[in-house]
């Protein structure tokens, strides 16, 4: 009788394998069908034009913005960022280092972006100019530089974050992120502690999430885990967000660059 039990249990697993294997292989096709349409495209368009438009206290524009490569340039800027900027002291990631652009050539405060709800107002405006500069390094390979000192000391950060468990749940990142061929809700989680996951996992965000009709910035994506995993979120912006951020991209270093990304 057991062993007619047991064999059945291996046989209901084998099966649910099958049935997980094929559900996945099924998202994963549905991607690629949607990918020519994804509607990040509506979103980098509104950017580009958010990009060039003079607004705020300066009536300026953004296309004198450094994001690292130059004043203006965009192309291949999001594939090298997170990264330390000698002007402001500080490691940035794409987020706030518009934060900066707009407070010093618009004279628009961060705080009209920090404060704001996700998808509305200042913030609203953040993610179309995100999925505009994300889509100009589109297939470009994952460039971060960790030869700053401060770059060193955020990548460390990071990983300590990466690990801190806590909360009621006594969860952290690597408890979704921290081991191979884990799933949840038939969605793959990659490994952020190897390189191939990082890239995966880094490469493709920001993204247009298909389940609420919305386009997610990597800070907004951090702050949903934070919140799934029962924590306080995050300050927008704050060292924490670009220290996981760093963690992320440096591990990642040398994968393909797919943003924006869709997802379920």
């Amino acid at each position: 009788m057991k062993q007619r039990l047991l064999a059945g249990l291996v046989a209901l697993a084998a099966c649910t394998a099958v049935q997980a294997d094929s559900a996945t292989d099924e998202i994963a096709r549905y991607r690629e069908m949607i990918a020519d349409g994804n509607p990040s495209e509506l979103f980098a368009l509104q950017g580009e034009e958010l990009w060039k438009q003079k607004r705020g206290p300066k009536n300026a524009s953004l296309e004198q913005c450094d994001l690292g490569l130059g004043p203006g340039v965009v192309k291949g800027a999001s594939a090298r960022l997170p990264r330390y900027f000698k002007d402001t002291g500080r490691v940035q990631d794409l987020e706030t280092r518009l934060m900066t652009c707009m407070e010093t050539l618009q004279g628009i405060d961060p705080k009209s972006v920090i404060d704001a709800q996700w998808g509305k107002g200042e913030k609203e405006k953040m993610q179309a100019l995100v999925a505009y500069i994300v889509t100009e390094s589109n297939g470009d390979k994952i460039q971060i530089d960790m030869k700053p000192p401060q770059m060193k000391k955020m990548y460390e950060l990071g990983k300590m974050a990466f690990y801190y468990r806590g909360g009621p749940m006594d969860f952290s990142c690597a408890t979704c992120h921290g081991d191979k061929d884990k799933r949840i809700r038939l969605q793959d989680l990659p490994d952020l502690r190897t390189q191939a996951g990082a890239a995966a996992g880094w490469g493709s965000w920001p993204a247009y999430r298909v389940s609420n009709g919305q386009f997610w910035t990597m800070q907004h994506r951090l702050s949903d885990c934070f919140r799934q995993q029962r924590f306080p979120e995050p300050i927008y912006g704050s060292d924490v967000t670009i220290a996981l951020s760093v963690y992320m991209a440096a591990t990642g270093n040398g994968g393909t660059v797919l943003t924006p990304g869709i997802k379920r």
